[in-house]
């Protein structure tokens, strides 16, 4: 491997934006390199405060338009929980609208960041790594410490799972045997991310294929309903007095918000596998441009058109209580107990299980960045992509947490739990990314650098900044059923004060990491530019004594 000490403090930013720009080692102060193999640090630009700049990405170039369209599909699951949380229909299509706004104000922010920073995979923990170097370390220590323990799936992995057993005809599975096939369908899907990118990319573009017909069958299915054509004897039941019962919880709220969000969330996969998509800096920005802002306006219709065929077929009180399994409730109401409606709920599940190879991909980047900064030990473990030319190590790590959550925690409390443990530090992290663009706006301003390739409106900004501040505030404000009104039996903000838990105690390992010990060992440290073979590049720090 080689190896290049010292990351100098008055390198710049605008080295990540430049396809064109050559590079070498004395451009950037390094002062000693080691070639043990045919790799040069040519390819991996150092940059302050951060990884270095993999130009050349060690996956390969894998990521074409197709794959950046295709994106997670969650909204089989959402329609019964959310009208559980906002108690009407009309509330309900009301968020979904809502929901769109907010998913295209998101996009529109990690456009902006993701032509500042073409060459770099993982998205939100370089645009945190680059615009927060002060306290040094700090954010990209506090972001490691809750990606590295709450990147799991097993949500996703049970809806999979109910899904399959449903269209086997199994209605009333025991808790076992839906963790039991939850843990099968991950593992396969984990398989197939690790064996070969190319080839589960390909598997999760059919899939997406599959997902968007069947969200079209459903819509068209629900204008059908609604015509009074079918078996359905009121399909406009629901949308009479379509706001009847509609909640005035802010806590009810900012959950059916999260909901939402997680039903457009996808929007970032392609941006997670930036440095994986062929072309140079300017092409690989047009194309996430292109292909997330079409695969967001098709979702988006779908989306919305799919709850009102549900609600249209559905009873209310059935969605609430439907759990994961809405649009196999829909399927049986308009085609009875045949074969037609168990066909269409395993295809569900199919597209279910692309969503788990989907999400993985985009996961494992970023745990892959996460080590390539050096935070984590041991980085080359971490960020190596031999045998197979995929993050092995990340793969392995997202797999065992999400079957660890599977299995463990017994059902209900613990689980629910667990599942929205989740969501506050992510929010946390979503509100400092909202005000990086700032930040790096000014910065670059102020260092003279090129203009990038396409920059956000204001409003969409400050929009998508005060979405995750209200996300971060009305969890704390008490439900309906008071302190144990939430989804859990104890203290319904249990789950933000232990989000936070995970903040302070990163924050206090960092304090002893960088600030103590090394003041009471009387060392610094210091960054060294790492390639490995296979061309992975890192940074490791190493201690220096005064």
């Amino acid at each position: 491997m080689s190896s290049a000490p010292g990351v100098p403090p008055t390198e710049s930013l605008h080295r990540d934006s430049d396809a064109d720009e050559k590079y070498t080692p004395e451009k950037d102060g390094a002062v000693e390199t080691t070639n043990q193999v045919d790799v040069s640090l040519e390819r991996v630009p150092s940059n302050p405060g951060g990884a270095p700049t993999e130009k050349v990405s060690a996956l390969g170039k894998q990521v074409g338009y197709v794959s950046v369209v295709f994106l997670n599909m969650c909204v089989f699951s959402t329609p019964g929980s959310l009208l559980r949380g906002l108690g009407s229909p009309g509330l309900v299509m009301m968020f979904w609208l809502i929901g769109m706004i907010i998913a295209y104000a998101g996009l529109s922010l990690y456009l902006e960041l993701a032509s500042m920073f073409p060459h770099r995979a993982g998205a939100q923990v370089v645009y945190l790594e680059q615009a927060y170097r002060k306290p040094k370390y700090f954010f990209p220590a506090a972001f490691a410490a809750t990606t590295v323990t709450l990147e799991f799936s097993a949500a996703n992995a049970i809806v999979c799972a109910n899904y399959l057993l449903f269209s086997a005809g199994n209605d009333n599975p025991t808790e076992w045997l839906t963790r039991g096939v939850a843990i099968a369908c991950y593992t396969v899907a984990a398989s197939f991310v690790l064996l070969s990118t190319k080839w589960s990319l390909r598997l999760v573009n059919l899939v997406g294929i599959l997902k968007t017909l069947i969200l079209v069958f459903i819509a068209i299915t629900g204008f059908v309903v609604l015509s009074g054509r079918t078996r359905i004897p009121d399909p406009h039941a629901n949308f009479r007095n379509s706001f009847a019962g509609s909640t005035t919880s802010g806590n009810n709220i900012a959950n059916a918000l999260v909901k939402v969000n997680y039903a457009f969330e996808g929007y970032n996969n392609g941006i997670n596998m930036m440095n994986e998509i062929g072309g140079s800096a300017a092409e690989r920005v047009r194309t996430i441009r292109s292909a997330s802002g079409v695969s967001l306006g098709v979702v988006s219709v779908l989306y919305v058109l799919a709850n009102v065929a549900y609600f249209a077929a559905v009873p209310g009180e059935t969605i609430k209580e439907s759990g994961t399994l809405v649009a196999g409730l829909f399927f049986t109401n308009v085609f009875g107990q045949h074969a037609g409606a168990r066909v269409l709920p395993a295809l569900i599940s199919l597209s279910a299980f692309g969503n788990l190879m989907a999400v993985l991909h985009g996961q494992s980047r970023v745990i892959r960045e996460v080590a390539r900064q050096g935070i984590l030990p041991y980085p080359a473990f971490w960020v190596s992509t031999r045998p197979f030319g995929t993050p092995l190590a990340p793969v392995g790590l997202k797999w065992l947490l999400t079957i660890i959550v599977i299995v463990a925690p017994p059902p209900g409390d613990a689980f629910n739990f667990l599942v929205d443990l989740q969501s506050y530090p992510a929010n946390v992290f979503s509100f400092a990314t909202a005000i990086a663009v700032f930040v790096l706006r000014r910065r670059r301003l102020r260092e003279g650098q090129p203009p990038h390739e396409y920059h956000a409106w204001n409003i969409a900004l400050i929009f998508a900044a005060l979405v995750n501040l209200f996300l971060l505030i009305m969890p704390w404000y008490p439900p309906a059923g008071g302190a144990t009104g939430g989804d859990v039996s104890f203290w319904y903000a249990t789950y933000c004060a232990v989000g936070l838990g995970f903040i302070v105690i990163a924050f206090l390992y960092w304090a002893l990491w960088i600030v103590f010990i090394p003041k009471w060992r009387r060392y610094r440290l210091v960054e060294e530019t790492v390639v490995l073979e296979d061309g992975s590049a890192f940074n490791k720090l190493v201690k220096v004594y005064e």
